[in-house]
This record gives structure tokens, sequence and C-alpha cells, in this order.
């Protein structure tokens, strides 16, 4: 296996059982501070959510679930219960935020040491999601060849994860692998992941980035060999919900012919939706594209949207790549079948 110690040099979130307390990253102050910031309540974990102090949706169903086990101390069950529910719609778009909740809630149903069961099943999220991360990063590794450029949307790397990340992981596992790698990284208006974390990710580990705006994809889609992206949420027959651009990237990606890939864990898949139309699409904050870098950029009069995501349809998607291996078309048959196998833990 890969030295990723080698590679990934923080930590994104950690949990003291003797304090109670969750330690997570600030993902809002990179790259200028490398500050972690202490969670000592239910209201805290939900305010790191909603923020995006911690974002990237494993690693906010992981902090969901280290949430709902700290609460535990304090709190019966019901409300608990009650306090599961206000996380799960702290971001309605990911999957794994509720996928995470469900979890934790039904171990509590079924527990009789509420406190350390559900301390147990937060980390056994937490590992499942590193293991997960890592088989991503081999099988999509595969499918990278050497000495060649990759686009990335968003960030979905170690930053999103506990792990090495899922799409980010694909990079680390080829560059370990001595493969010679260049990323193209899209600045993802209007937070900026792209610009703010995946570069900052990389660069540290002299992976060589460069950061382009988002009106910028097209013009630089010819030199790409391949489009790497994460998910929040994937639909039964393939659509996926990501980071807000993806869907104009996929486009790009079919027009210049290059293959787009997402890698994401089995519990961003939804067997409850059909497709894209199912997904719910968080709305967030216009004040978001109103202000760049504390600047009021947009006239009061002028009416703002900001969707956090978008749906990019399964045509445009060439394969899926997940801890269970590569999911190629047609989707409406191998998704299936490998959520199947994944409810039943065979590989």
């Amino acid at each position: 296996m890969p030295e990723f110690h080698s590679i990934i040099h923080f930590k994104t979130i950690s949990f003291s059982q003797a304090n109670n307390t969750i330690t997570i990253l600030d993902q809002t102050r990179l790259p200028g501070e490398e500050t972690y910031v202490t969670l000592r309540t239910i209201d805290d974990v939900y305010t790191a959510i909603t923020t995006m102090q911690v974002r990237g949706a494993p690693l906010i169903g992981i902090t969901a679930a280290y949430g709902i086990a700290q609460a535990a101390q304090n709190m019966d069950r019901s409300g608990m219960i009650v306090a599961a529910d206000r996380l799960a719609a702290a971001r309605p778009t990911a999957v794994n935020l509720k996928w995470a909740v469900e979890r934790m809630k039904k171990k509590l149903k079924t527990s009789t040491n509420d406190r350390n069961a559900l301390i147990q099943e937060a980390r056994a999220i937490e590992n499942e999601d590193k293991q997960a991360c890592h088989r991503i990063g081999e099988y999509g590794a595969s499918l990278i060849h050497d000495n060649t450029t990759i686009m990335v949307h968003c960030n979905a790397g170690a930053l999103a994860t506990s792990g090495i990340g899922t799409a980010l992981g694909v990079v680390y596992t080829a560059f370990l692998q001595g493969k010679k790698i260049r990323i193209i990284a899209n600045e993802t208006r209007p937070v900026l992941q792209g610009a703010r974390l995946t570069a900052w990710e990389l660069t540290r580990n002299d992976i060589e980035t460069c950061v382009i705006c988002d009106t910028m994809i097209a013009t630089y889609m010819e030199s790409v060999s391949a489009v790497i992206v994460g998910a929040d949420r994937i639909a039964v027959n393939g659509d996926t919900a990501n980071k807000i651009g993806t869907y104009n990237l996929a486009i790009l990606a079919q027009y210049f012919r290059v293959p787009l890939y997402v890698a994401a864990p089995m519990s961003s898949f939804d067997p409850c939706c059909n497709s894209g139309s199912d997904i719910t699409i968080e709305k967030r904050a216009e004040q978001e594209i109103r202000q760049f870098n504390g600047l009021q950029i947009v006239p009061v009069k002028a009416r703002v949207a900001n969707p956090a995501f978008d749906i990019t349809p399964a045509g445009l998607i060439t394969a899926f790549v997940t801890e269970y291996g590569i999911i190629d078309p047609p989707f409406v048959n191998t998704i299936p079948d490998t959520l199947d196998r994944h409810r039943k833990g065979t590989t």
C-alpha cells in the first residue's frame, strides 16, 4: 500500500473521548491559516457544518456522527433524536450526512450503553471512510496514465474526508506509484474550494497544480486527459449531484471527448433517488455571491441565485470509481447491482 502518511500532514477531524470534544481543521481559513477549532456542543457541530468550517460529503457525515456521540453525555434519547434530525437537515444535498445520521440513530435505538456504543459507531464510520478512500484511490489510479494532465473541480481530497480523499485520492495514489501528473484545478466559485483548498493540498506535496477560473475550462480542456470529480449524491440511474459547475464541466468534457470519472464511496449513492429530479439542491446565502473578500460586488437591487450544487446527467459520466471497483454503463443496471453487493457486504 502506498505510504500516504508521507503526503497527508494534517488531520481534518479527531474526537477526544476523555474530553468529549471534536477537533476540526477550519477550512474557511485556508489557505492563509491552518487553524483547528474545538466543537463542544451540538450547536457547535451544526454551525461548523452549515458555515463549511468542515465540508465534503464524507467528512460532514463523520462530523455529524461524532456530534451525536458527543451529545450522548448530556442528552436523553429523545433529545438526541431531535438533535440528530437537525444535523441531518444542515446540508440537504449530501446524502452521506443523512446516511451517517440514520446509522447513528439506528445504533441509538438498539444500544443499551448509548455513549460507548455511539462513539464506537462513529469511529467505525470514520475508519470505513479511510479504507474506502484508499480503495477508490487504487481502483482509480488504474485509469491514470503516466505523464498526464487531470482536471478537477471543487475539493474532493483529504480535506473532504477522513482519509486521502476520493477524486484526489486517485491523484495521490497515482502520484505515489511514480506517475507524473499535472493538475488543473478549477477555482470553483463562489467559495473557491478549488483555488483555496485543492491547490493548498496538492502544492504542499509538490504535485504540479495550475488554478484556472471556471470560465477558462473550455480553453484548457484540449490539454486534459481526464476529468475526475467527487459527488454529494448519486441517484440509482447515475445522475449525480456535485458542486455547482460540474454540469458545465461535464458538457465540455463530452464535447472534447475527455472521460469524466466520478470518484465516490458507496455512501454517496442514494437508493431512494431514482434520478436527479429526486435530489434536493441546497440554496446557500446570497452573501456568498454579493461579497468577495468582504467587498460588496453586486448592487443591492440585483437578485442573486446561489445553488450550491447542480445535477450532472448520467449520460455525461464515463464511469464511477468506488471502493467496490469501477462502475461502467449502463448505470441503470450496474449501480443497482453494486448497491446490492454493498448491502450484502460482498465484493
